[in-house]
């Protein structure tokens, strides 16, 4: 926004709680932005199917359905952040836009209730579905490796689960893109390119280090939350926007090397 020279207000969750209805209309009424981009999640995956379940739904869903009827209210176009999980990764071809979801989490479904909230809303929207994210804020793959491997000689990822890494700064360039061409509302799929393994993800982010990477199976590594193994989307309508997207070890090095300069 700030390279763009964009004009932009931004909250975090402790400046405006989507949850709060009477909130997020307060807000949109008094700054009446043309555009909002909507990125708020509850994304902790594993949480989501026992303890966070409750806030899981009330951010990814009434949260959601909150932003989307604001931006209605106020005429404003919406650009709203969902998820791969949204499908059960049991195909062998990459997910297109208008394949079958059916989620196999709590998350997912989540996630899928929020995509409705927001077409039944009427707003102008578009809402992109992304997957694997890593970048400066928050959370992410790349910064656990990285913390891991500064007390582990060796670690363990799986490998057999096949997606593909998205860095938070494509995604966010192709929000705006979205808006900026014009495109056709709707869904839209959106990742760096290329596909890879988690193992093969996390053996790129530790590369330069002397860290042994050893590739498991998802059976040797339990977790609450099912995960898709074949969670590879179509980047076909994205780039028939113009939108080009980097290949995902050129975005992770990008990244990387950002990293770097900061800590200099």
């Amino acid at each position: 926004m700030r390279e763009r020279e964009l004009d932009f207000v931004a909250f975090d969750s402790t400046q405006l709680d989507i949850t709060s209805r009477e909130a997020v209309l307060a807000t949109f009424e008094a700054i009446k932005p043309d555009i909002v981009l909507h990125a708020a999640a509850y994304t902790k995956v594993d949480l989501a199917e026992d303890d966070g379940r409750e806030l899981n739904w009330q951010v990814n869903v009434n949260g959601t359905k909150n932003v989307a009827d604001a931006a209605k209210k106020i005429g404003a176009k919406l650009v709203a952040v969902s998820t791969d999980y949204v499908f059960d990764g049991t195909q062998n071809n990459d997910y297109v836009e208008t394949d079958a979801v059916n989620p196999q989490n709590a998350y997912g479904r989540a996630k899928l209730a929020g995509e409705l909230a927001v077409t039944e809303s009427g707003a102008d929207a578009y809402i992109v579905r992304t997957s694997w994210v890593f970048g400066e804020f928050g959370n992410n793959f790349v910064y656990t490796m990285q913390r891991l491997a500064t007390t582990h000689p060796k670690l363990t990822v799986v490998n057999d689960q096949l997606g593909r890494p998205t860095w938070t700064r494509t995604l966010a360039e192709f929000m705006l893109h979205l808006v900026d061409v014009k495109a056709t509302y709707g869904v839209y799929h959106l990742s760096n390119a290329g596909t890879t393994t988690w193992f093969e993800f996390a053996r790129e982010i530790l590369k330069n280090t002397d860290v042994d990477v050893a590739p498991v199976t998802s059976a040797e590594f339990p977790q609450k939350a099912y995960r898709p193994r074949h969670s590879v989307m179509s980047l076909d309508k994205a780039e028939s926007t113009g939108f080009e997207i980097l290949n995902w070890r050129e975005a992770l090095n990008a990244f990387l090397m950002g990293l770097t300069r900061h800590e200099q």
